[in-house]
């Protein structure tokens, strides 16, 4: 896979990892209020981006092992 392939897909799964935890965090927040809204929105966005830097490099090596077993297998 293209370097610019792989930075694409990152940002991409870091984006979506933000908005699904800004949308958990606002929804949270808004059981309390609307400013407790968007700061639960800000922080869950916060949250949601570092798991997904987190995430990402266990996956590239989950897919690295995968990889290597079907290549044993051939």
């Amino acid at each position: 896979m293209s370097p610019m392939k792989e930075r694409i897909q990152h940002a991409i799964r870091r984006a979506q990892f933000a908005a699904a935890g800004a949308a958990i965090g606002g929804g949270l927040g808004g059981l309390v209020g609307r400013n407790a809204a968007s700061t639960g929105a800000g922080f869950g966005a916060l949250i949601g981006a570092t798991v997904a830097e987190k995430v990402g490099p266990a996956d590239e090596l989950k897919k690295r092992f995968e990889g290597a077993d079907d290549e044993a297998a051939e």
